[in-house]
C-alpha cells in the first residue's frame, strides 16, 4: 500500500506542465518514473530543479515524484522547479516569502511567438535589396 501523498503542485513553463507530489523521504527526486539524474542530464538542469528545496532548506526532507509533459527539457525544468515551489507552499505556508523573494512562485508567462505569413521567422525579415 502506497504512502499518502502529502501535498501536489502544477507547474507551467512554455508549453510544458508537471504534476508533482511530495511526502516525507530521504530526498529522492523521480521525473517520470526515472531518477532525476536520468531524466535530466545537463547539471543546469538539475540545480534549476533543486533551487526550491536549496531555498527553504528541505532537500534531504522529501521525496518528490513528478510526471511531466510537453515542450523541451528547458521548459520541463522550469514547469517542475515551479510545481515543487508550489507543493512546498501548499505544505507549509510559512516558505511563501522566502519563495516569494527567490521569485519561484510566479508562472513564467514567456511563450512562443507565432510565426507571421510572409517572414522567415516570428520577426526576422527576409533581406532587403535597394536595386
Amino acid at each position: 500500500m502506497e504512502e499518502k501523498l502529502l501535498n501536489r503542485g502544477t507547474g507551467r513553463r512554455k508549453t510544458a506542465v508537471a504534476r508533482v507530489y511530495i511526502k516525507s523521504g530521504t530526498g529522492t527526486i523521480t521525473v517520470n518514473k526515472k531518477k532525476l539524474a536520468d531524466y535530466f542530464k545537463n547539471p543546469v538542469h538539475r540545480m534549476i530543479i533543486e533551487t526550491p528545496l536549496t531555498v527553504t532548506q528541505t532537500k534531504e526532507k522529501f521525496d518528490i515524484s513528478a510526471n511531466v509533459q510537453g515542450g523541451g527539457m528547458s521548459g520541463q525544468a522550469g514547469a517542475l522547479r515551479h510545481g515543487i515551489a508550489r507543493a512546498l507552499l501548499h505544505y507549509n505556508q510559512e516558505f511563501k516569502s522566502k519563495l516569494r523573494s527567490e521569485n519561484l512562485l510566479t508562472r513564467d508567462a514567456r511563450e512562443v511567438e507565432r510565426k507571421k505569413p510572409g517572414r522567415p521567422k516570428a520577426r526576422k525579415r527576409f533581406q532587403f535589396s535597394k536595386r
